[in-house]
């Protein structure tokens, strides 16, 4: 009969401690993040404005930095990437960020090639004078006051930073947990892999609610496959997109900005 060891037994390892210890902090961690990038990305979130918006920021020196551009580089965008105008010297639309972290955007005439000078008592030419709002007396006028849209240190682009960084270590801990994880219970890894994709951080919601929060007791018969996350994703993109679209038309742009 063999006779008990007169030591004790050695104190679980450190990998199984976290292993009991990182489902706890996914649980709460993921919803902080996406709390506080929500709340960031919301504030930072373009906002369609009026050009008379732009006269009144331009004449109070409310205007941090400015871009002229033809529109927004969205095309295939993550969906926690920060705004990024399309750069363009004769483009259409100017986006202007203010002091409070907000960023402005309206649609203005092309500047003129060449500005018309307007004399000055002196005899000197001049490009603008106050008051003067032409397409390229404007442009004169954001270059004297503002930054270009990249300046270090613009409150706007520090927001805009902070909140993708925070949606990139979002998705890389749901990410990390869906692949080196335990399986999940109420899908597969490729179902969950598909829906985590679907846009502001829905579908990584979706997941840990239900695979951490409310876990079923035993894995669910007929799990879901990668086909079905794939069609979740579909419908679910385009159902988010409807429904994005009608909050903005009922709340307004500036609640539901875009």
């Amino acid at each position: 009969m063999a006779q008990p060891s007169p030591f004790p037994s050695p104190s679980p390892p450190f990998g199984g401690r976290w292993r009991r210890i990182a489902p706890v902090m996914l649980r709460w961690g993921l919803p902080v993040l996406w709390v506080l990038w929500a709340g960031l990305a919301w504030w930072v979130e373009p906002r369609e404005s009026t050009v008379d918006q732009l006269d009144r920021d331009l004449a109070a020196g409310r205007v941090v930095t400015f871009q002229r551009a033809y529109g927004w580089v969205d095309d295939d965008a993550y969906w926690g990437s920060r705004p990024r105008p399309q750069y363009d010297t004769q483009g259409g639309l100017i986006a202007w960020s203010v002091p409070t972290g907000q960023i402005r955007y309206a649609f203005v005439a092309p500047p003129d090639p060449e500005p018309a000078a307007t004399p000055s008592p002196s005899g000197a030419a001049s490009t603008s004078t106050p008051g003067d709002y032409r397409p390229g007396s404007r442009d004169a006028r954001l270059a004297d006051v503002a930054g270009p849209w990249q300046a270090d240190g613009a409150l706007a682009h520090r927001i805009a930073d902070t909140a993708a960084l925070l949606a990139a270590v979002l998705v890389l801990l749901w990410l990390a947990r869906l692949v080196t994880g335990a399986p999940p219970m109420a899908g597969t890894r490729w179902f969950w892999f598909w829906v985590g994709l679907l846009p502001f951080g829905v579908g990584v919601l979706a997941w840990s609610y239900r695979e951490l929060w409310r876990p079923p007791s035993a894995p669910v018969p007929g799990r879901g496959s990668g086909w079905r996350g794939f069609g979740w994703l579909v419908l679910g993109g385009i159902g988010l997109a409807l429904l994005v679209a009608g909050a903005r038309g009922l709340l307004g742009a500036a609640i539901v900005p875009g």
